[in-house]
């Protein structure tokens, strides 16, 4: 019987494939590929790296064909991974003493993974929590942004994996697909708030602010304030009304959600970012009502400091990225010392990060 399998779906996938399978194969008993129409020299590349190959006709369900898949394996464990995804770091949680065999301890949690988010617009590493290690007979639900149903609890492990699908050269290739899926289920799930929340970063993701803004709105207003996506649809729904320069909806959102995230960093640096922008198309009121609030929130940025626990989080928000803003802010305002200051801290966080 096999303990743990790599299931994948892919199509034209030769740019990255090889690296994905490399990264994982050392530490899977398997590698399963569901292949659904590709022209390029996938299938070859999977076949090379030892993998098994099936072929399915796409349907325009995500669900559907990683369901498919998830049928080809017999293993105890699936870790499921997308072709621009490749593991980083310590392996271990893949090994028996997280993911023992069902025959010596059957499976009791859905396995959740960080994967950080390279190559977006802003060139910022975000990070996100995702489940992608599911015990035997777990399934997926929904055509596009899919996920595994379960009644298991979702546990965070200590895995990490790289992502690459948001460069321009991938989203160009993938551009109106995802959209297109997306408002297909919302026509069958009206007031579903993950659903709105995916259009929405789909939308801000190709520079679409306003029609963003009103997806991400209509996410806010539907959502749970537990909802494990909220702090993604708060500081997404923040930047989408800012970019769209909906100022007073921006501006009342951060107030209504201020007490809601006084250990987001995240969210203190979009409220900066906000009244930094707000205060330069106001410059009456700037220095005396709007510069304050923005060094105070990248000041409480620092305090809090790094979150990488947070789903959507920024690296550098509660560190150099903040520091570095502070530098730039005290030397506009002429306050050498302080800029002098905050320059030395932002270069030693990213000396540290560097060397991490």
């Amino acid at each position: 019987m096999t303990r743990l399998a790599l299931v994948m779906i892919v199509r034209d996938e030769a740019r990255c494939l090889a690296r994905c399978l490399e990264s994982v194969r050392p530490h899977v008993d398997k590698m399963i590929v569901l292949d659904t129409g590709s022209t390029d020299d996938t299938v070859q590349i999977a076949e090379r790296c030892g993998a098994i190959v099936h072929h399915y006709t796409w349907t325009d369900d995500f669900a559907a064909a990683r369901n498919v898949a998830l049928g080809h394996s017999d293993a105890d464990w699936n870790l499921v991974l997308d072709a621009d995804d490749w593991l980083v770091g310590d392996p271990a949680a893949l090994g028996s003493r997280t993911l023992p065999p069902a025959d010596v301890t059957p499976p009791r949690f859905v396995g959740c993974v960080k994967i950080t988010n390279q190559g977006t617009a802003s060139d910022a590493v975000a990070r996100k929590f995702i489940p992608r290690i599911l015990p035997r007979g777990v399934r997926y639900e929904g055509k596009i942004h899919e996920q595994p149903v379960s009644s298991l609890p979702l546990v965070v492990l200590p895995l990490q994996l790289h992502h690459d699908g948001y460069e321009e050269a991938q989203l160009h290739r993938k551009a109106g697909r995802n959209e297109a899926l997306l408002r297909s289920e919302l026509e069958a799930n009206p007031g579903d708030s993950y659903l709105w929340y995916q259009l929405g970063r789909e939308q801000l993701v190709r520079g679409h602010a306003s029609a963003a803004a009103d997806s991400l709105m209509i996410a806010h207003r539907a959502s749970e304030p537990g909802a494990p996506f909220r702090h993604g649809i708060v500081l997404s729904a923040m930047q989408a009304l800012k970019q769209a320069e909906r100022f007073p909806e921006a501006l009342s959102l951060a107030d209504a959600e201020h007490r809601n995230w006084p250990g987001s960093p995240d969210f203190f640096f979009a409220v900066a970012d906000l009244y930094l922008e707000w205060a330069g198309r106001n410059p009456a009121i700037a220095m005396d009502e709007l510069l304050p609030v923005v060094e105070g929130a990248w000041k409480r940025c620092l305090q809090i400091g790094e979150r990488p626990d947070l789903d959507g989080s920024v690296e550098g928000c509660g560190s150099y990225l903040a520091a570095g803003n502070l530098a730039m802010f005290y030397e506009k305002l002429g306050i050498a010392d302080e800029a002098e200051r905050y320059a030395k801290e932002e270069a030693e966080m990213r000396a540290r990060y560097a060397a991490a």
